[in-house]
This record gives C-alpha cells, sequence and structure tokens, in this order.
C-alpha cells in the first residue's frame, strides 16, 4: 500500500481553493474532494505487522489540534512535471504535529525522504514549462488567503496510482489531543 500522512480541509477551505479554477490549456486541476495538506509522504508499507505498527504509533501521537490557514499559491516543478498548489501558513501547531509525525514514523524504523516540510495543497498539475497563462494564474492568485480553520485530527491516506486525477482512500484516522489518558470519569478509584 502507498501510504501518506496529511490534514483533510475544511469544506469551506475546498471551496475557496476550487474557486481559483480557471481554464488553463495543459492544466489538469485536481476535483476539489481530493484536497489535502500531506504531512509526509510514508511510501509502500506491504507487511501487516507493520501496518499495525505503524497505526499503534500514529495512534500514540498527542498534539493540539492544528490550524490550516490557506495562503498564497506557486508551482514546484519535480522533472517535466510541475504542481499549482496553495501555500499554508506554518502555524506552530501545524509544525509541531508534523515533526511529531515524522519522529513517530523513524521510530517505526522507516527510511523518511530528507525534504524540508513546505505545507501546500496540490491544485493541478501540468508537464512541460510554465506558459504565460500559469504566470498571470499565479501573480492573480499569490495574495489569496482563507480564513484560519482549526482541524482536530490527522488522516492515514492510501494513495491509488494512474492518471492525472489522484484517487485517496482513507485507511485511519487520529484524533489530535494534548493526552492520551482516558477521560477522568473512565479512571476507576
Amino acid at each position: 500500500m502507498r501510504l501518506f500522512t496529511a490534514l483533510d480541509l475544511a469544506s469551506e477551505h475546498k471551496r475557496l481553493l476550487s474557486s481559483l479554477r480557471r481554464p488553463i490549456a495543459g492544466v489538469t486541476w485536481h476535483p476539489p474532494e481530493t484536497y489535502h495538506l500531506t504531512l509526509r509522504f510514508i511510501g509502500d508499507i506491504r507487511s501487516r505487522p507493520m501496518m499495525e505498527e505503524l497505526d499503534h504509533t500514529l495512534a500514540a501521537i498527542t498534539t493540539t489540534p492544528v490550524q490550516i490557514e490557506p495562503s498564497g499559491v506557486g508551482i514546484a516543478t519535480q522533472g517535466t512535471r510541475s504542481r499549482l498548489w496553495a501555500g499554508v501558513a506554518p502555524s506552530s501547531s501545524l509544525m509541531t504535529l508534523q515533526g511529531k509525525i515524522d519522529t513517530a514514523l523513524r521510530r517505526c524504523g522507516l527510511a523518511l525522504e530528507k525534504k524540508r516540510f513546505m505545507p501546500h495543497i496540490t491544485l493541478g498539475v501540468f508537464d512541460g514549462d510554465p506558459g504565460a497563462e500559469v504566470i498571470r494564474w499565479i501573480q492573480g492568485n499569490n495574495l489569496m488567503r482563507g480564513k484560519p480553520v482549526m482541524t482536530e485530527h490527522f488522516v492515514l491516506f492510501r494513495s491509488h496510482r494512474g492518471g492525472d486525477t489522484p484517487h485517496y482512500e482513507t485507511c485511519a484516522e487520529y484524533a489530535l489531543t494534548l493526552s492520551a489518558l482516558p477521560p477522568l470519569e473512565a479512571w476507576s478509584f
């Protein structure tokens, strides 16, 4: 299974970001229901014991809910493929969660790609160099800003390969709480 951790977006953020889409030659826009903020790409996990350890380790993460605030747009190129993205303000709660996920995954023995975390949401893809239309789109939307929204869980997604349109399946959701302790009423005295 090809896995990654991410934050799902509030519907108001999905609406805002989908409103940025315009017909641009060569750009394939991702459907708004697939919008997410990747926290860490994990890669292919094929063993059930590793999946169980991964699930247990991610479930043990404790931290506060995370603020998501879309902010600006840009382009990232890898090889011949480019992505149009919306940035996300790097709140302290977001950066803390991402760091805790990396630490947890390393504890599971996973070798993580050494890549600086830049919070963003991929909106669309294209091949080749950005043309004038893409540049105009970036210039016209680079001051975009969404209202800050708190999210109280992160997700383990499975990615299905194939085509320009992504398909993701939720494997597990993990609550963001300060403590792994049960509520006080569950304690016996």
